[in-house]
């Protein structure tokens, strides 16, 4: 089955300074087409914006070259989305708002991020869409 994901910033910053785990699961299954992972202009930016820090690049087993080609072949397996209307959900961290706006123009399915509650108490409820931590989404298989 194709699940349309929103994969956080925590999960993919998670999934490069982890040789395993959950997030660098998440990312495998992305890359070989298990998960159809979407993307805007503003994760795009925040993607490489914090993947690009030096207390990350720091703590990275991989170069920075190997970074840049690990993002690059993840972003040619994501769907670009434009976001053409802003529906504000006014989560906890405003921050976020984007995530919810990506997942709901690009019909999600799931919001996979380590912040679950930075998504509770929205004010705008979204009864199809999931947020959920990877080890979760990966044990429902």
């Amino acid at each position: 089955m194709f699940n349309t994901v929103v994969v956080d910033t925590s999960v993919l910053i998670s999934s490069l300074l982890g040789r395993q785990g959950a997030s660098r699961e998440i990312l495998r299954r992305c890359l070989q087409g298990e998960y159809n992972p979407l993307i805007s202009n503003t994760l795009f930016l925040e993607y490489e914006d914090v993947s690009k820090r030096k207390r990350i690049v720091d703590r990275c087993s991989l170069t920075s070259e190997e970074i840049r080609e690990l993002l690059n072949a993840f972003y040619n397996v994501c769907r670009w989305v434009n976001i053409y209307y802003l529906w504000r959900p006014n989560l906890v961290d405003e921050g976020d708002n984007f995530l919810i706006e990506l997942a709901f123009a690009g019909n999600a399915n799931y919001i996979i991020t380590h912040n679950i509650r930075d998504f509770q108490n929205a004010e705008l409820k979204f009864p199809d869409l999931t947020i959920i931590i990877p080890e979760k989404l990966l044990n429902m298989r």
